[in-house]
């Protein structure tokens, strides 16, 4: 372990490389619940696209792996340090590399945080699409390792839907750059698209070219509060029966509406017990607005028509709808998705089995795309496990996911596998197409050294 630690220290500088134990236990794990707990040999803090490429060799050679890591706000644990490891912490690479206004695109290293590159473009008339509720703490780099959504997923599609090119490096410490700086090419493997979602198990990206999206010049938000979270899913259908496109979707349950006013001080409760949260954006936004406003109204809902100051707090408020906890073996939030027609089922579905298991459920969702981010939870006992609780979470969990696939959805919809969700990946992908993918990771990563045991 020394030989690598100097090893390190020497491709880097000691100041890029730490081992104190506070630091170690702090970069071991991001937000999800942990299933096998490892402290890295180090955790390595590279400035540059040599500095990345100097680790990975380094690490090669010792045989040790590395656990690529953004700023930590995953919640499927694919930052989790594995056994015999570094972590590779890119906050420090969060330079601005260039913004092209007319080609409507900017080029970032992978620390950026998602907030500071809108802000950096917004002068322009331009937006970053892709928002994770985390975006004022989460990175360019992080985001594209899960392929994260957010917020405006509705509209304007996940991160791989904004990615162009990426310099990427690999196993051997090899540097590559995929894809183009045009909008259309289709020259060969989209090598790029592979690489988004990929959760660093083929290679480390060190730079990220994304397409921009131009600023809407008008966004009006609409809350429709029903009497049950089924009639607000109902109402999900008649929008899109409407044929209008917002740029916001999103559904929270009596449940998230009573934490929200615990933890803010609202009075969400009071108006209904499930919030429909609607934002349509861009020129013809108060048109759209008002179909979506009578075709609430019809079906049953209390529509308000919100102020400025308003509509952006009840936003706000769906950002932090995760609650102050981080996931643990006592309370998990999942992340799943099915197809827009069977969210009315999949509620009822969620409901019937946190009764049955007695668990605690809570449920917000990307309603515009069928994504939804159902959280169960048992109490805790003192400082002990009860066993047969934590039993009735897991069969919870289990059937949640059953019940998500038998509906023709997917066990992640935006979070990514990690560590975690390793365990239902096989009830979703059969076995021959595993094997694809465990081809491709070790034509890319032979030795095995790029995040082993997340994702595939």
């Amino acid at each position: 372990m020394v030989d690598v630690l100097d090893a390190l220290t020497e491709s880097v500088g000691a100041g890029q490389v730490v081992t104190a134990d506070a630091d170690l236990h702090r970069y071991a794990v991001d937000q999800a619940p942990i299933t096998d707990f490892q402290l890295p040999l180090a955790v390595v803090f590279p400035e540059s696209v040599a500095d990345v490429q100097s680790v990975v060799r380094a690490c090669a050679a010792a045989g040790i792996s590395v656990v690529p890591r953004g700023a930590g706000t995953g919640v499927s644990g694919g930052a989790h340090a594995t056994r015999n490891s570094v972590v590779l912490s890119l906050e420090r690479m969060d330079r601005i590399l260039s913004i092209n206004p007319d080609d409507e695109t900017a080029t970032v290293e992978p620390g950026v945080v998602n907030a500071d590159l809108n802000d950096a473009v917004a002068p322009h008339g331009l937006m970053y699409a892709p928002d994770p509720a985390s975006f004022r703490s989460s990175t360019i780099g992080g985001n594209v390792a899960t392929n994260a959504g957010g917020l405006r997923c509705a509209k304007y599609g996940v991160t791989r839907d904004s990615v162009l090119a990426l310099d990427v490096v690999l196993a051997d410490g090899s540097l590559v750059h995929t894809g183009h700086q045009t909008f259309k090419g289709v020259a060969g493997y989209d090598l790029t698209g592979l690489f988004v979602g990929s959760e660093g198990t083929l290679g480390i990206v060190v730079g990220i070219t994304v397409r921009l999206k131009y600023l809407p010049r008008d966004v009006h938000t609409i809350a429709a509060f029903y009497p049950s979270f089924r009639a607000a899913a109902a109402g999900v259908l008649a929008v899109g029966r409407a044929r209008v496109q917002p740029a916001i979707m999103e559904l929270l349950d009596g449940g998230t509406l009573a934490q929200l006013d615990e933890l803010h001080g609202s009075d969400l409760t009071a108006r209904g017990r499930s919030l429909l949260l609607v934002q349509t954006d861009g020129f013809g936004a108060a048109a759209e607005a008002e179909v979506v406003r009578g075709v609430l109204r019809a079906g049953g809902a209390t529509v308000t028509t919100e102020a400025s100051a308003e509509a952006e707090r009840l936003v706000e408020l769906r950002r932090h709808s995760r609650g102050s906890e981080v996931d643990d073996e006592y309370r998990v939030g999942e992340d799943v998705a099915v197809p827009r027609s069977r969210l009315v089922d999949y509620v009822a579905a969620l409901e019937s089995m946190a009764a049955e298991h007695q668990v605690k459920l809570k449920v917000v969702a990307h309603a515009g795309d069928g994504n939804l981010h159902p959280t169960f939870w048992i109490e805790r006992q003192g400082t002990g496990v009860d066993p047969a609780a934590m039993e009735r979470l897991q069969r919870a969990l289990d059937d949640s996911i059953t019940a998500a696939l038998s509906m023709g959805g997917t066990i992640t919809g935006e979070h990514g596998v990690g560590q975690y969700k390793l365990r239902w990946l096989g009830q979703e992908q059969p076995e021959p197409v595993r094997e694809i993918q465990r081809r491709i990771k070790d034509l890319f990563d032979p030795a095995g050294i790029l995040n082993p045991g997340k994702a595939i």
